[in-house]
């Protein structure tokens, strides 16, 4: 960029400047921020800067000083504080789906949203977290397509493979590519899933996201459906178990007390307890039975059983069965 042009922009460098490497334990003294314009082509007074910097002020840029012999210009809001910063690098650095190399890329982009100085406290105190980290770096691709997808009402298409015992993808339909109308993509017990809409079975199936592959927007649009109109992603969410689809139904529970944290953590605060005998408590939930809400309610022995309804009980008994009939 010519000189010239760049003195036009000395209001957006003098705030990029201040935004990037000052905060209120960190204010840039008068010849520190003229040194930096010259870097970059900008010639500025020490009369103008003070000139510019109230014109910024009284335009609604929040630019402090601290007044002495040389003053100190620093900007404090950046829109993130320290905490957020640290819940965003936490979740970056505990989400398996993404991969190492991103995982460095993207606690630096955050760490950033502090400011230089901040930005190097947030990236030395990164807490390393024992997660296994998935390595398909195709997943941002992949989640780029799907929101472009879904922006443009388009189905999205892709080939979907498992691993064997080899650790080898096998591609699931003989490799076969899935069209499917895209709703939503979420995060479930560390991973990150499509959830999408199949229009010739009519019904809603979940996709990881890192086991798709060659994934493009398709030339089809999306189908409308009643189900979709009628579709609930929050309450279909909170019906899951581990992204693991069965038949919904209505579920009688009766639980130990010591229980109330697990069940209101499952369910949501908004879940009718009922006390019972000394000790029990009864609720009524809305799920799908699936091997996962199974083996959740029997993770907890006996301080957890399902009271109603009886096809569901059965199912309870069958698995516990065959569970046991592995050791006998």
């Amino acid at each position: 960029m010519r000189t010239g042009s760049k003195q036009k922009l000395k209001y957006v460098i003098i705030l990029e400047i201040l935004r990037q490497e000052t905060d209120a334990d960190h204010p840039m003294q008068t010849n520190t921020l003229l040194k930096k314009l010259e870097e970059q082509g900008i010639e500025c007074s020490r009369e103008t800067l003070y000139s510019d910097i109230k014109a910024l002020s009284e335009n609604g840029f929040e630019i402090f000083c601290n007044r002495s012999s040389s003053n100190e210009y620093y900007i404090e809001d950046r829109g993130f504080d320290v905490p957020e910063i640290r819940i965003l690098i936490d979740a970056v650095n505990a989400a398996s789906f993404i991969t190492p190399k991103k995982t460095v890329e993207l606690v630096g982009k955050v760490a950033a949203l502090g400011g230089s100085h901040r930005g190097e406290i947030m990236k030395s105190e990164t807490r390393i977290y024992n997660t296994t980290k998935h390595s398909n770096e195709y997943i941002y691709y992949n989640i780029n397509e799907i929101e472009l997808a879904i922006t443009l009402k388009k189905k999205v298409s892709f080939y979907y493979f498992d691993y064997n015992e080899k650790k080898e993808k096998v591609f699931r339909k003989d490799k076969k590519r899935y069209y499917i109308n895209p709703y939503a993509m979420l995060i479930s017990n560390d991973n990150y899933y499509l959830i999408g809409y199949n229009d010739f079975y009519k019904n809603f199936l979940h996709f990881r996201i890192d086991r798709m592959t060659e994934t493009r927007i398709s030339h089809y649009d999306i189908v409308e459906s009643e189900e979709i109109d009628e579709f609930d992603l929050a309450k279909h969410y909170r019906q899951l178990f581990g992204m693991y689809s069965g038949d919904e139904e209505t579920v009688k529970l009766s639980f130990d007390k010591s229980l109330i944290d697990v069940v209101i953590d499952k369910f949501g605060e908004s879940v009718e307890l009922t006390p019972q005998s000394v000790g029990s408590v009864e609720t009524e939930v809305d799920v799908q039975v699936s091997p996962q809400f199974i083996a959740w309610v029997n993770s907890f022995g006996n301080k957890m059983k399902v009271i109603s309804p009886k096809k569901v009980l059965d199912k309870i008994k069958s698995a516990l069965q065959s569970a046991l009939e592995q050791y006998e």
